[in-house]
Parts: C-alpha cells; structure tokens; sequence
C-alpha cells in the first residue's frame, strides 16, 4: 500500500478514539510518530479533509470534523442549518455601508441605478471555526435604519423581527470554485482551496426582491443534497 494511504488509515482508526473538533498532533509530531516525511503526512491529512473526516484551521492545526454540514435545498438561514445540527452560529462583521446601486444590481434588485442600497459583509463561523464567507446587497427603502441594527445574529430573524418581511422564495445558482488569497485567509484554508459559490436573491411573501446574497463556503465542511425524483 502507498505510504500515505498507510498513514491515512492509522489516522483514521486514531480520529474514531477522539471527540469532534479535538486538534490533531502537529504534522511534525505525526511524521516522527509514524517515521515518514512530512509530506507523507500532508497528503494523509488533506485526503482525510477531502473526505471531511478533519479540517484544518490556518495558524491553528488540523481537528476532528463533526461531518460536513449538509443542507438541503429549502429556505433557511445559515443561523437554522447550524442550530439544526447542533452547532452555534455566530458571525464576524466585516463591512456594513450604505450605497447606491449600479445598473446591474438595480437590475436584480428591480430597483432603479442609484437607489440606495446597503452592503453587508460577514464572515460565519459554526463553533467558532469559519464556515463560509458571505457578501448580501440589500434594498435600502424596505429596511430604514437597518445597520443601526445587530447584524451579528440571523439577517432573516431581524427582517422578519423589526421589518415584517419573510422570505417565501429564491433563485439560487450553486457553483464550484476556488478561494483567493482573501477569502482563503478569512476562511483559515490555504489559497485556492476548494469552495462552494452560492448566489442567491430572496423574494418576500409580497413579490419583492429583498436580498442578493452571494456567499462562498468550505467544501471540506459544507455540502448541498437533494432528493430526485423521475
């Protein structure tokens, strides 16, 4: 068997003795421990991260996964996928502005070019581990005062706390992609790591637009599943 296939499976039978999000010895300790290069043991640990069994955290080490988070497709927020699986959600505020809307946004928003519009930024940690980073253009008009408000917690719950406004429906696009330099860092995974690119605008019980969310998630730790039927 190849070397780091060999490592692989000694990893694994040491991952099943140990608790979900419990951190890995170094890459250096492993490779004395199974007297292999350190390389071996790079390929041993992201095969296991393909597989979702760990994921690494940049700066921090590699820990056990819990599984990939898995979502089906209904309209829920990040906050519910995470509390549905027993994992807290939480949020990093990167950016929150007002602006005015170029014409290709006006046009997704069906907003007319320069209307204001707002632009929030967060990073989304589950357990406190980045889990994805998301970019969400809203129209201004439906929501006034809305950054004097607590974007930490779940953007729908504020919308439909203090605006009345529930989400019903959306058209959403899932691609594959790989991160960039900044959004790889943010998310604590080397550049160009695998991630998921999802783009989503969310329509109210009303017809309107309300929200262009674009949103890139780790492919070790996030995965989407539907039923198909003939």
């Amino acid at each position: 068997m190849i070397k780091h296939l060999q490592v692989r499976e000694r990893l694994l039978a040491r991952i099943q003795d140990m608790n979900p999000d419990d951190v890995l010895p170094q890459e250096r300790e492993l490779a004395e421990t199974f007297g292999v290069s350190r390389t071996t043991v790079r390929q041993a640990l992201q095969s296991l991260i393909e597989e979702g069994r760990v994921y690494s955290v940049r700066g921090r080490g590699t820990f056990v996964s819990r599984g990939r988070v898995s979502k089906g497709l209904t309209l829920t927020s990040f906050s519910d996928d995470m509390r549905a699986r027993d994992l807290e959600p939480g949020s990093r505020l990167l950016t929150a502005e007002r602006r005015a809307a170029d014409p290709e946004l006006a046009r997704t928003l069906e907003i007319e070019p320069g209307d204001p519009v707002y632009y929030v930024e967060r990073l989304r940690l589950a357990d406190g581990f980045p889990m994805c980073f998301e970019r969400v253009h809203l129209p201004a008009a439906p929501f006034p005062r809305l950054l004097d408000q607590n974007l930490q917690g779940s953007l729908y719950g504020l919308l439909a706390a203090r605006y009345r406004t529930v989400l019903a429906g959306a058209e959403q696009r899932i691609t594959a992609t790989t991160l960039g330099r900044r959004h790889a860092d943010l998310l604590g995974v080397p550049a160009r790591s695998p991630a998921l690119h999802v783009r989503r605008r969310g329509i109210d019980a009303r017809g309107r637009v309300v929200e262009l969310a674009r949103s890139l998630y780790r492919a070790d730790r996030y995965d989407f599943e539907m039923t198909i039927h003939r």
